[in-house]
């Protein structure tokens, strides 16, 4: 094996010291499930110029052959998030799972297609109020619209004032979701209206249920994570190891705070994963 002149950190809870022990103990028995936005990819002010860091893809590749599974889950629609990622295709990825939309959609790189219900009746209605509301708030220019079919988004990142506009919109997108049958999600600079019972703690319960994993890994970065990180601790309290890594500076202090293991941002949770992958 040689020696490995980096070494990996420590995860700073005994629960995920014990996680990153049995991943690399029992790696063919564990799922490594990560967020897309803020974690594979970086941050970026247009959503739709994110794209996977460039070292994602390779430690992906490093990594996928030794784990039982390796799932992206994100809010994004699936396609979206496998064409951002350059994921298809790929040697040596050919059990990769994108569940998308929160675990709404499904694609697999071995049939390549997208798996979907059809969407939410209340999300149409919701897109086609919002005009009219975002245009009674002095706060909404700069706001920007993002239609994610299953789901729809107002960011405030490129606004004059970006948390006074997050601030002012939260309480009437809540009003307008709540009268459309949708959940408010709130995120980084970020309000997303989408149908109720689609979160990644579900999508991530019922994947490793599927694929009888016994170590469960998951990385994220925002609020939007926090159901993955609440799943992970249910598992756990039933005795399966789990490690929770959190993308990031402490930006969203909730769930920094929840992590095992807090890496500065989506170039070091890749190399921690390349890390782990050179040591399997």
């Amino acid at each position: 094996m040689g020696s490995h002149p980096n070494p990996l950190p420590t995860p700073v809870t005994s629960a995920g010291a014990d996680g990153l022990a049995a991943l690399l103990a029992r790696p063919g028995k564990a799922v490594v499930a990560l967020d897309f936005d803020g974690t594979l990819a970086d941050i970026v002010p247009d959503p739709e110029q994110a794209r996977a860091h460039p070292g994602a893809v390779p430690a992906l590749v490093a990594l996928a052959p030794h784990v039982a599974s390796v799932a992206v889950i994100t809010g994004r629609p699936a396609e979206v998030a496998v064409r951002y990622g350059g994921f298809a295709g790929v040697p040596g990825l050919e059990h990769l799972v994108v569940l998308g939309h929160y675990g709404a959609e499904r694609w697999d790189a071995v049939s390549s297609a997208v798996h979907a219900p059809p969407p939410h009746p209340g999300v149409a209605a919701a897109r086609a109020e919002l005009p009219g509301l975002l245009e009674r708030f002095d706060a909404w220019q700069g706001t920007w619209t993002e239609d994610k079919g299953r789901a729809v988004a107002v960011h405030t990142r490129r606004a004059a004032d970006p948390q006074g506009a997050f601030d002012a919109l939260r309480a009437p997108l809540a009003d307008l979701a709540d009268r459309h049958g949708l959940m408010l999600e709130p995120g980084r600079l970020v309000l997303e209206l989408r149908p109720p019972g689609m979160d990644k703690g579900v999508a991530l319960a019922e994947y490793v249920r599927e694929t009888g994993a016994e170590t469960v890994v998951y990385g994220g970065d925002d609020l939007g994570d926090l159901p993955a990180f609440a799943t992970v601790d249910t598992l756990r309290a039933k005795g399966h190891p789990g490690l929770l890594l959190c993308s990031g500076t402490g930006e969203v202090p909730e769930l920094a705070e929840k992590a095992d293991l807090v890496l500065p941002g989506p170039a070091a949770l890749i190399g921690f994963l390349a890390s782990v992958a050179a040591r399997l």
